[in-house]
């Protein structure tokens, strides 16, 4: 066999080697710093017990109190009730006062004649050739027929507590009409001349209140009413009550009717009211 080349065992690395790879090494990375931690919520304050004393001795306190006040009162002696009774009110002497003229006490003249309340006929007017009603009185059956609808106005007026009415009319020439008319209710229930005055249909006119009268108004037509054969005709209108009166005026003219004139007629009735 042929020789056998030996191998000699690898030499071991100098130290010197080993210290130069761990210089070498870099070195760990330092902990990061931890988060600040969160402020610490507020604290409530307990209630205390002290708190708790001054409650509980505020109740007891009113308690004794009422307890206190029944004892007092009842030790007291009742306390007698007034006498019933009044003293006798000597009558007064002398005559009682006067009553009222009848100038000044509306009462007497608004239950005499009502057709004395109305308003005269001016010089040179005549009347109307059919006037409504007889000798100046309208009973509810008259009164009713001046409405289109009289059979359904005519139980209204019933329902109204319907009085009386008087009524006047005169003709100016042969154009100018004027009819007025106070319409008198009982009004045991309601105030029914007041509203019998704000009933009527005013549409198409021009309107002003009547002074001193509170809700009195006049009405000016601002169109003529026609029908042919006919002249157009134009008119206006009154309404207003007081007490238990309600008084209606109603002009007609051929030619536009001014508001002075039926404002002169309406002012003039309502002060012999």
């Amino acid at each position: 066999m042929g020789d056998v080349l030996e191998v000699s065992e690898v030499p071991e690395a100098p130290k010197i080697l080993e210290a130069a790879e761990a210089a070498e090494e870099p070195a760990a990375p330092e902990a990061a710093a931890a988060p600040p931690e969160p402020p610490a919520p507020p604290r409530v304050r307990r209630r205390g017990r002290t708190t708790l004393l001054i409650a509980g001795a505020a109740v007891l306190g009113l308690v004794a109190g009422t307890c206190a006040g029944y004892l007092v009162q009842a030790d007291r002696e009742p306390t007698g009730l007034p006498s019933l009774s009044q003293p006798v009110l000597a009558q007064a002497e002398g005559e009682g006062p006067e009553p009222l003229p009848a100038s000044q006490d509306r009462r007497v003249r608004t239950d005499g004649d009502l057709r004395k309340l109305l308003l005269k006929r001016p010089k040179g007017a005549k009347d109307w050739e059919f006037p409504p009603g007889e000798d100046g009185w309208l009973d509810v059956a008259d009164y009713a027929d001046q409405v289109e609808d009289s059979k359904g106005f005519f139980g209204d007026l019933v329902a109204d507590e319907f009085r009386r009415a008087a009524d006047t009319t005169w003709l100016v020439g042969s154009t100018y009409s004027v009819e007025i008319r106070l319409v008198q209710y009982r009004q045991e229930e309601y105030l029914a001349a007041a509203e019998s005055a704000d009933g009527w249909n005013v549409e198409g006119t021009r309107s002003w209140p009547i002074p001193g009268t509170g809700d009195g108004m006049v009405y000016i037509t601002t169109k003529p009413e026609t029908e042919a054969g006919y002249e157009p005709i134009y008119s206006a209108e009154a309404h207003a009550w007081r007490g238990d009166i309600a008084m209606e005026i109603w002009l007609y003219d051929t030619k536009p009717i001014s508001k002075a004139k039926i404002m002169d007629l309406a002012e003039r009735q309502m002060e012999r009211l």
